[in-house]
């Protein structure tokens, strides 16, 4: 179970990395940004290819991020044996009984009259 544990973590890392870079990424159509000012005029930090790291690093983190979420699930099911989760304690009634209803006239037997 600790490594399902683990796994959690880096999932959590590789989800906020990738935020982080989708968020510093410049629209290529414009989009919502350009509207406040932003232009696509400026260039982070200078240097022209920026771009082209950003996005090998997105494709990268939403891998690496696919990637952990299926060692993730199949490390939780070997850890339950292949099992899935019983919601009701073993040993517990799991039928309801019942109740009785009352028998229409037609079906009761008829009393020899006296």
């Amino acid at each position: 179970m600790t490594v399902f544990y683990i796994l959690i973590g880096l999932i959590v890392v590789v989800a906020f990395l990738l935020l982080v870079v989708i968020m510093v990424q410049n629209p290529k159509g414009g989009g919502l940004s350009s509207s406040f000012g932003g232009g696509g005029t400026q260039q982070l930090g200078g240097v022209k290819k920026t771009g082209d790291f950003l996005d090998k690093s997105t494709w990268v983190l939403a891998t690496s991020l696919l990637v952990l979420i299926l060692l993730a699930s199949t490390s939780l099911i070997q850890s339950n044996g292949g099992k899935t989760r019983e919601i009701v304690k073993p040993g517990a009634a799991t039928e309801t009984p019942v109740p009785q209803t009352s028998t229409p006239a037609s079906e009761t037997p008829a009393t020899p009259a006296e």
